[in-house]
């Protein structure tokens, strides 16, 4: 079950507006990293920088920032006089990711219930919601850009940027492997261990919000486990 207590009505609209304001570079970022996250660009594909600008109707600038940015984070390789190169997915490396990525989030959980604010709380339940009704409807499109909201809530509430600047890239390389190895069979679960951590943080508890971003690593730890030996 979802928690209730954890959902209810936000200004949805203020945060859309605020989104449509962002800088060009990075509205550029967040589209390439979503079509990368959900297999829109094939891993181990190749595409070409005029063709991005294409893609997303921004202007060389943005789009050539963005590329940088995801090259940096290991989801694209740039590669002169060849074309860009969107990262393969191995099984495996899902272990590698979330081997690197456990530590942080329990750091990131801690910090979050710690100094949660009102506007971060927002963020959660925003998130909260947004799993809430991806669940209901199937919607593993949603389910995914909410999960994006919870990783950028805690990095908000944490205020520790160096721990958030970490934790950012494995997050992304997490969704996306959890995109393709199980989102056809994992939406339920997957939301309702976010949906835990999410209710530990707002509550302020930091020794619980601890334990429930363990659970949640573990969880997905047991999904990279079985996708390894498919």
């Amino acid at each position: 079950m979802i928690y209730a207590k954890y959902i209810r009505r936000l200004p949805l609209i203020s945060m859309q507006m605020s989104a449509a304001f962002e800088p060009a570079a990075t509205k550029a970022y967040r589209m390439l990293e979503h079509m990368i996250v959900t297999l829109e660009l094939a891993p181990a594909s190749f595409v070409t920088e005029g063709g991005l600008i294409e893609k997303l109707a921004l202007g060389r600038t943005p789009v050539r920032e963005a590329i940088q940015r995801l090259a940096w984070e290991g989801l694209l390789d740039v590669r002169p006089r060849a074309g860009i190169a969107i990262a393969p997915l191995h099984p495996g490396d899902w272990l590698r990711v979330l081997d690197a990525r456990r530590g942080v989030e329990v750091v990131l959980a801690r910090s979050a219930a710690r100094f949660v604010t009102r506007d971060a709380a927002d963020l959660f339940h925003d998130a909260a919601l947004a799993m809430q009704k991806a669940v209901i409807s199937g919607n593993v499109l949603a389910f995914i850009q909410a999960d994006k909201t919870l990783d950028e809530a805690l990095a908000r509430a944490a205020d520790n940027p160096f721990a958030a600047r970490l934790a950012a890239p494995l997050q992304t390389h997490s969704r996306r492997f959890w995109f393709r190895y199980k989102a056809d069979t994992g939406l339920a679960e997957s939301a309702e261990h976010h949906v835990a951590l999410i209710r530990s943080i707002v509550d302020g508890d930091e020794e619980a919000a601890a334990k429930d971003a363990k659970r949640l690593m573990a969880l997905l730890r047991a999904h990279a486990e079985a996708a390894a030996t498919r």
